[in-house]
């Protein structure tokens, strides 16, 4: 993969069902407005450490989204998600820490899925400026965009143009994987490299197909 280190965008996120509904639309929104997401799932290699992939990552990733919506357990007996706070903590201590001066440069999102959860179970991020996506897949969109505005990229189309662009363009995927024989459950996992390669190919098209749906 070539580095484009001012245009990648480490994403720190859980990587159950359930958050993949909020996922795919951050996935969308940073490809949309030009930017690279880079995930730890974005290559699939069993031989490969997880914690480098992640180290390479951050270091090759001018800026970053860490989501700690799922920091906290929602049932008896289930262990705290620690390994997102992990990752933002090797993030932050690049930026500090690395002897490139590059990195001071490093711009982070924090979200959230509940107000204030991240500073009740982070206290040492207090002063933080996080954002809250109410664990909605239009809010997290709108919490994205708001942020490249805020880090100072260059135009970034409205939220609601892109909530639409994105529905319709998950309806194109869903037809044209159902005629390549998925199933509809198929499709809703599909992995992360197929799914951004079919992106890929359809944002230069959007315009005209846009027009169908």
């Amino acid at each position: 993969m070539i580095n484009h280190f001012d245009r990648n965008v480490f994403i720190n996120c859980p990587f159950d069902h359930e958050y993949r509904l909020l996922l795919i639309p951050i996935l969308f929104t940073l490809r949309y407005c030009k930017l690279v997401p880079r995930i730890a799932s974005e290559r699939l290699d069993s031989s490969e450490i997880r914690l480098d992939k992640i180290i390479e990552i951050i270091l090759e990733s001018k800026y970053s989204i860490h989501d700690l919506s799922r920091i906290k357990s929602s049932k008896k007996g289930e262990y705290y998600r620690l390994n997102m706070p992990l990752e933002i903590g090797l993030d932050l201590g690049c930026k500090k820490f690395h002897p490139d001066e590059k990195y001071r440069g490093k711009k982070s999102l924090i979200l959230e899925g509940e107000r204030y959860s991240t500073h009740k179970g982070l206290s040492d991020l207090s002063g933080a400026d996080v954002k809250c996506h109410e664990n909605d897949a239009e809010k997290v969109i709108e919490c994205v965009r708001t942020w490249m505005v805020e880090v100072g990229r260059h135009y970034v189309p409205g939220p609601n143009m892109i909530w639409d662009d994105y529905n319709i363009f998950y309806a194109v995927l869903s037809d044209e994987f159902l005629k390549r024989g998925f199933k509809q459950s198929q499709i809703d996992t599909l992995s992360i490299p197929e799914y951004l390669k079919f992106l890929d190919e359809w944002l230069p098209k959007k315009s005209k197909l846009a027009k169908a749906y």
